[in-house]
């Protein structure tokens, strides 16, 4: 077995071309393991952000769990099923060449060479995509060009992972529990904001989870069996049918106005996988938000691509345009399926110009607009889309232009 090379394919990337391991083949989390799982799932979220890499059998670029680890500066290699059994003991990964050694292999903590990073000027009003209080902490320990970083962007279902949280469950059950999670989510809120600089703000994307993802998650509720979880019932979706939700975030909103006072401005909520502006609209009214509560969109979907004027008009307070999502949508490529993962292509023209639309709509508007960016593709969008106010991208690739800029 030793020395023998498995072929894999780069999900994810890190600070490191070569990095060496113990494979760590249990669903508990081993700090600086290589976790080694047929797929990457919510339940694995503390053996992921313990790990020093994940291999895995099965995924896509842009996959949630993904999107974390690359957050995180985590590379995650995928490799065949079948070769995933081989890999126990020490391994060594080689990220240039998408290959694991099995056995002993001299070359480990070689560094990726940093060409072709953008400045921190490319990036407008930046905004960094986190999945948990350590990314605030690490730009914000980044050097002066941090507070470059206007905003700091978060999920809902991430902070739950983060926090320990179970969402479903809290708002299945009675008052009591809907109040608790509110005032969890709040104190969690609380900590993050401690955390930012003085013209830093949070942006919270209100909770977007699907049926797949909160089976991983959940123990006591009922959770609906979806053929297609990616196009079922979550996001704006689902939190137009939810009463406890919508309890639960006056709870949150009230205890963060307690205990912040004028501070609490510095949480900004977002709508997610949004049609259009009548679901904008309607989701606004059944949240029964104050009118002095902002409430943004996430433009994800074709159909809020040619709404984005009219969500504009009906009152959002600005857009963010989830580019993940929206590649997968167009192209009808599921961003966690590597057997489509030629067709999933973050610069394909339908793509670029579906963006350009909502930028060029946005600032026709007057409505800020910030546009997520993969590092991989920053260049690219910078080149041939409008500018925005700002681009979006996950804490190790925006650090990354934070530290190249004052080296």
């Amino acid at each position: 077995m030793n020395g023998r090379r498995i072929q894999g394919f780069l999900l994810t990337g890190g600070t490191q071309s070569v990095l060496r391991g113990t494979c760590n083949r249990t669903r508990s989390p081993l700090d600086g393991s290589i976790l080694v799982a047929p797929s990457l799932e919510a339940g694995l979220y503390e053996a992921i952000v313990a790990a020093r890499a994940v291999v895995c059998g099965a995924g896509g670029l842009t996959g949630h769990m993904q999107s974390i680890c690359r957050g995180r500066g985590i590379p995650v290699l995928r490799v065949d099923q079948a070769d995933l059994a081989d890999l126990v003991g020490e391994v060594t990964l080689h990220l240039e060449s998408q290959s694991i050694v099995v056995g002993s292999d001299p070359r480990a903590g070689e560094r990726i060479a940093g060409d072709g990073i953008p400045s921190p000027d490319d990036l407008g009003s930046a905004c960094a995509v986190i999945a948990d209080l350590q990314d605030i902490r690490t730009i914000n320990s980044s050097g002066p060009n941090a507070k470059r970083v206007e905003s700091f962007f978060i999920r809902e279902e991430f902070l739950c992972l983060a926090a320990g949280l179970r969402p479903l469950d809290s708002l299945d059950g009675g008052p009591a529990d809907i109040a608790a999670y509110g005032r969890a989510v709040a104190d969690r809120l609380c900590t993050y904001l401690e955390a930012l600089l003085p013209d830093q703000r949070l942006v919270l994307r209100l909770l977007d989870l699907r049926s797949d993802h909160a089976a991983g998650v959940t123990e006591l509720a009922p959770v609906a069996v979806e053929p297609n979880p990616e196009l079922g019932l979550h996001g704006a979706r689902w939190l137009l049918g939810s009463t406890a939700y919508r309890d639960a975030l006056h709870v949150m909103l009230g205890s963060l106005r307690e205990r912040l006072g004028d501070d609490a401005d510095r949480v900004h909520l977002s709508v997610p996988f949004l049609n259009d502006e009548e679901e904008f609209v309607q989701l606004r009214a059944h949240l029964e938000l104050p009118a002095d509560v902002p409430l943004s969109a996430f433009i994800e979907m074709p159909a809020a691509v040619h709404a984005t004027a009219a969500i504009c008009a009906a009152g959002a307070s600005e857009l963010f345009v989830g580019t993940k999502d929206l590649v997968q949508f167009y192209l009808a490529a599921d961003r966690s399926n590597h057997l489509v993962a030629d067709s999933y292509q973050t610069r394909h023209p339908a793509v670029m110009d579906g963006v350009r639309r909502v930028v060029e709509a946005a600032r026709a508007a007057g409505t800020p607009v910030r546009v997520f960016a993969l590092g991989a593709d920053l260049a690219h969008y910078l080149e041939r889309l409008p500018t925005p106010d700002g681009y979006m991208m996950c804490t190790a690739e925006l650090q990354q232009v934070i530290l190249r800029s004052q080296s």
